[in-house]
């Protein structure tokens, strides 16, 4: 009996380690975006639909441990997104938040999470700033950036002679970073920024902005906004023939969500930038249709990107052998993400996943084929030409 127990003991020692291996017994993902607002389509609860997928399609649990995956309504307010991933970290033992739309809300939670030592993965924000001057060695960022959109959408425009921009900025930390990249873009190519405006997030008057837009001149009005925000845009813009006065738009940040939105007619011939199209590869077509089917809408580039940063999060875990944050972190930039929205993509020192990027342009309602099939792929951005390199960033690239 006694060589029994002393046998049982044993394996109880050799079993300790393993349940250590994952903290609470459990891995628990916050998806924390706005729900209510004038990014719900953009992100919202269809985010949280694309990490449920996520952890379904890895198996329900990670080193032997279940996953969970909660969410919340940040009304992309800083303060309100900060209490929450607080009382999350403090009290509901939550491992790592994701998500986060609004650069701002982005920004704060980042920063929060570096002193909790907590991960961060951010698919719906914009702002370059999350891997620069603002970055954490916990933080990563995931679907697109601010420079991307400027390459993208900015440099076709000027490429087609639109040399002269107006901005019609959200005002706050995106917009001005939007703006401030496509700017510099512009300006580096040979062309001239003539003027801005700032409007509130969320506005339903756009009247007095676009007239200050229409009377600049500019060849291309720069809608350096998002959502709900560029959607009433380009309805108002049309009231006052700013395109037919021979004016064009740039819809800086605008996915499939936004065009389904607007509609095919209102929407044609907008030049966007995307990061994922779901009807461009088998694998992409897949996940597609099991989204609508779960969902009744596509997924654009942010649900697709919380999908591969669940996915990729979980992968780190495996290989970690650990949740442990600077482990996980590590194994973060270390392995490859190769999955239905990145095709060998690459995570850099200072947190940003590098991929390619897809300049798109909306088809004609006579050319659309089936539903959701908005977009003909004008062209692929490296991703080595789409974000900024992790030198040029203003980050430390701090090492684990």
């Amino acid at each position: 009996m006694r060589k029994l127990l002393t046998s049982v003991a044993a394996i109880g020692l050799l079993a300790a380690p393993a349940l250590a291996q994952v903290s609470d017994d459990k891995v628990k993902i916050g998806i924390l975006n706005d729900q209510s607002g004038v990014y719900a389509n953009f992100g919202g609860r269809y985010s949280y639909e694309a990490a449920l997928m996520a952890v379904e399609d890895f198996g329900g649990t990670v080193l032997g441990a279940p996953v969970e995956v909660t969410t919340a309504d940040h009304q992309n307010k800083a303060d309100i997104a900060s209490n929450i991933a607080r009382q999350w970290y403090d009290t509901e033992q939550v491992d790592s938040i994701m998500e986060l739309t609004t650069s701002s809300v982005a920004l704060a939670v980042q920063a929060l999470s570096k002193e909790a030592n907590k991960i961060t993965i951010t698919t719906g924000a914009a702002t370059t700033e999350l891997t620069g001057a603002q970055c954490s060695p916990y933080g990563f960022h995931w679907a697109y950036d601010t420079h991307a959109l400027a390459v993208g959408t900015g440099g076709a425009l000027v490429e087609q002679g639109g040399d002269t921009w107006y901005f019609l900025t959200a005002d706050y930390a995106f917009g001005y970073s939007l703006e401030e990249n496509t700017g510099n873009f512009v300006k580096a190519n040979g062309g001239e920024v003539v003027g801005a405006v700032r409007h509130p997030l969320a506005s339903t008057d756009f009247s007095s902005f676009l007239l200050q837009a229409q009377a600049s001149g500019a060849k291309v009005i720069g809608l350096a906004n998002a959502g709900a925000d560029t959607q009433n845009a380009i309805k108002q813009a049309a009231e006052f023939g700013i395109v037919q006065g021979g004016q064009r738009l740039a819809a800086l940040l605008f996915t499939l969500s936004e065009v389904n939105g607007l509609g095919a007619e209102a929407a044609q011939g907008l030049t966007l930038t995307e990061s994922f199209y779901w009807n461009r590869t088998d694998a992409s077509r897949e996940f597609g249709k099991r989204f609508l089917e779960r969902t009744q809408a596509m997924p654009n580039m942010i649900h697709a990107a919380t999908y591969s940063a669940v996915t990729s999060y979980l992968k780190a875990i495996e290989a970690a052998g650990t949740d442990e944050t600077e482990a996980v972190a590590a194994k973060l930039k270390e392995l490859p993400v190769q999955d239905l929205f990145a095709e060998n993509g690459v995570v850099a020192a200072n947190g940003r996943m590098i991929k390619d990027v897809y300049l798109m342009e909306v088809k004609a309602p006579d050319q659309i084929t089936e539903p959701w099939d908005y977009y003909n792929v004008l062209s692929t951005i490296p991703g080595d030409v789409a974000y900024i390199k992790p030198s040029e960033s203003g980050c430390p690239l701090v090492t684990q």
